[in-house]
């Protein structure tokens, strides 16, 4: 069944998601790496294959190895690929995607609040709010990848 293509019916919508991402792409003290960091992490958690696809690439782009792009879904495994500041960014992600389940713990927020102070974690969290809003804009619309066989 085809579906909408949401930015297309709902253009005050997309304006409303839009702001959002852009303040989080481009006004916070956020590195743009734990950006698409953040970004591609919530995206797999998710099964977005649009939004892993467009951070894959921007990751690379950014200068990530693909040995460590590969590993971001079992980073904790491979911790040493990552630094003090991925490593809390990716557990936090993972802690507020699954809110349903993890409830925001009081030892996982003082971890991330730990490294990124209260500013910056904040600004963390709207990262992550977006991407999963997105997400959810993106499989419910079934958005293609650009990947190509």
């Amino acid at each position: 069944m085809d579906r909408a293509v949401w930015f297309q019916a709902s253009p005050e919508g997309v304006k409303a998601v839009s702001g959002l991402h852009h303040y989080v792409t481009t006004g916070t003290g956020l590195p743009g790496l734990i950006t698409h960091l953040v970004f591609l992490r919530v995206s797999q958690i998710n099964g977005c294959a649009h939004c892993i696809d467009i951070h894959s690439r921007d990751l690379i782009a950014g200068g990530m190895s693909v040995d460590k792009l590969v590993l971001v879904p079992v980073w904790r495994e491979a911790q040493y690929l990552f630094s003090e500041q991925e490593r809390a960014a990716l557990a936090w992600s993972e802690e507020v995607t699954l809110i349903s389940e993890t409830q925001a713990s009081d030892e996982a927020y003082a971890a991330a609040l730990a490294v990124f102070g209260e500013k910056d974690l904040v600004e963390l969290t709207l990262t992550i709010a977006a991407m999963n809003a997105i997400n959810r804009m993106g499989i419910s619309f079934r958005m293609k990848p650009r990947a190509k066989a």
